[in-house]
């Protein structure tokens, strides 16, 4: 009887395993990569670890992959929407693919040696079973196993997860190029892997392919990210990110404004309109959904103020910064306010604005710099204006750096204009100064190189010259200023050449051949001087016939 009870049990336990193990082989699936054309990349195949699509496979396929699919052993298909992490080392990944899915638990405790182990193969409704031991375990980053088992397999396994007794996923199956050696490594280290913060996007590792990176689930994290996708050069990849941001967070401002910015570059004002809609229903925060609205329709009416949207103006960019504060009294919509005053050209109470800011925590420099700019506008007295800018210069970070160096700029640019020119080259020399090491315009050095001369500085307005040459290399405009120089300064040699690359660069430029003539002349060579002289004559220049007379 005792015999009989034992059997009926033993039977009972393996009937259990086998159920277990066939549940399990409904979580298999195949994974097809493509390439940009569409065309195939590479096959294998993998097992869903979670119910929302959460899944590990081998990594390779993914690697210069712009897209992907599973089909699952029902026979249905999905889309792989995100990768979550890879290692290149081991060969193996997590993903995610698009809907709700069947997952197969993940063993708990790692398989030991001699222990019976099923492969999984995929197979759309039958599923394919092959049982091994496993032949040895190596640890690894001291809570992980490495597994490799006997007798080899064909290669169409590879990617297919081994699942212990209970049916818990213990890896998925690498195969040798060979086809003789099997390894698994453990599913716990590919479950494990997650997106931690918004510096994932810089994975050197995912970024080897075309498909999204998941997004945190911190949502100030994915805005990070969100706002690092924004400086690829992939405008189809950072529209992916931004319509993954949006089903993930439709509760959030941030994928709205990404996604009204990207309509709003190509001019589509009512899908902008359309996109902030949806916005206000969804988006929690009203303030900010208005506060992104108010931003988008000032960078149009400043930026394309000849676009065709009349509802969109400078008076409608105030109303949704009021909209804004009257939710939430924030200094960064009264801020949104000032900018709207300014664009309505009603400086006055533009300037109200930008000095009742410079009281509040946000007070900082750019605050100062934009009063200054209202103060211009309304032809304020000298004395204000630059007051404006020194408060801006001095609310920067002490000892000054590249961060208050554009308030240096603009004082500089002021004095300059205002014909204070010893005090613009002071200050154009400390922007030249904190700006060591990071990019300036071949305008400032011609600039200076202005102001230097006014001062008398030739040597230095000389180098200054060569240096905004440096950095335009192709202006004919430029080349001609260096040859009048050199002119000025009797070096007829350095004219002569300087006036010949003006020329070659724009043929129909009549001053460079003014410049030609003239130093030829000078340097006693009549008859290019003549030449060149002639062609300036030709090409419309009055000024020839007065310098061919002078120096007959």
């Amino acid at each position: 009887m005792k015999k009989i009870i034992y059997i009926a049990f033993a039977l009972l336990v393996a009937t259990n395993c086998s159920a277990q193990i066939e549940s399990a082989a409904k979580s298999v699936f195949s994974l097809t990569t493509f390439k940009k054309d569409g065309t195939l990349l590479a096959s294998t195949h993998g097992v869903f670890v979670g119910d929302k699509g959460e899944a590990i496979s081998s990594w390779k396929p993914f690697v210069g992959a712009d897209s992907a699919v599973v089909i699952d052993a029902n026979g249905k298909q999905s889309v792989v929407s995100a990768l979550i992490g890879a290692n290149e080392l081991y060969n193996v990944c997590k993903f995610k693919v698009d809907g709700n899915t069947q997952p197969a638990s993940v063993a708990t405790a790692a398989s030991k040696k001699g222990e019976k182990v099923w492969i999984l193969q995929y197979s759309v409704n039958k599923p394919l079973i092959d049982q091994r031991n496993v032949q040895s375990v190596e640890p690894f980053m001291e809570k992980y196993a490495y597994y490799l088992f006997s007798s080899n397999i064909d290669e169409s396994a590879d990617g297919c997860p081994v699942v212990n007794s209970k049916g818990q996923v213990i890896g998925v199956i690498q195969i040798s190029k060979d086809g003789q050696q099997i390894v698994a490594t453990d599913a716990n280290f590919m479950n494990d892997m997650t997106v931690e913060n918004g510096l994932a996007i810089a994975n050197p590792v995912l970024r080897q392919s075309f498909i999204p990176i998941d997004f945190p689930k911190n949502h100030e994290q994915a805005a990070v990210m969100l706002t690092l996708t924004a400086e690829q050069r992939d405008t189809l990849m950072y529209n992916k990110y931004v319509k993954a941001f949006i089903q993930r967070f439709p509760g959030y401002v941030e994928g709205y404004n990404a996604l009204a910015n990207r309509q709003l570059a190509k001019a589509d004002f009512s899908g902008v309109d359309a996109t902030i809609k949806t916005a206000l229903e969804k988006v929690a925060k009203k303030e900010d959904v208005h506060s992104a609205y108010s931003r988008l329709i000032y960078n149009k009416v400043s930026n394309l103020p000849d676009s065709i949207y009349p509802s969109w103006n400078a008076d409608k960019a105030l109303e949704e910064a009021n909209k804004a504060y009257d939710i939430d009294h924030q200094p960064l919509y009264v801020h949104q306010q000032a900018l709207a005053y300014f664009v309505k050209k009603d400086y006055a109470t533009a300037y109200d604005k930008f000095m009742e800011l410079t009281k509040t925590p946000i007070r900082n420099g750019d605050l100062f710099y934009s009063a200054a700019q209202c103060k211009t506008q309304m032809k304020a007295p000298d004395a204000e204006i630059v007051a404006l800018l020194d408060s801006a210069i001095a609310v920067s970070p002490q000892p000054l750096n590249f961060v208050g160096a554009p308030y240096v700029l603009a004082r500089a640019t002021h004095y300059y204009n205002i014909g204070e020119y010893r005090k613009a080259v002071i200050d154009f020399n400390q922007y030249d100064s904190l700006m060591q090491g990071r990019p300036i315009t071949s305008n400032f050095y011609y600039i200076r190189h202005k102001a230097e001369m006014e001062i008398h500085q030739y040597q230095q307005a000389l180098n200054d010259m060569d240096r905004a040459i440096l950095l335009q290399r192709d202006s004919p405009t430029l080349w001609a200023e260096k040859a009048s120089l050199h002119l000025r300064f009797s070096q007829t040699d350095k004219a002569i050449r300087s006036a010949e690359i003006c020329t070659q660069l724009a043929p129909e430029y009549a001053d460079g051949y003014i410049l030609l003539g003239v130093a030829n002349m000078v340097a006693k060579n009549k008859e290019e001087g003549t030449k060149a002289l002639m062609k300036a004559k030709e090409l419309g220049d009055e000024r020839a016939d007065e310098y061919l007379k002078k120096y007959k």
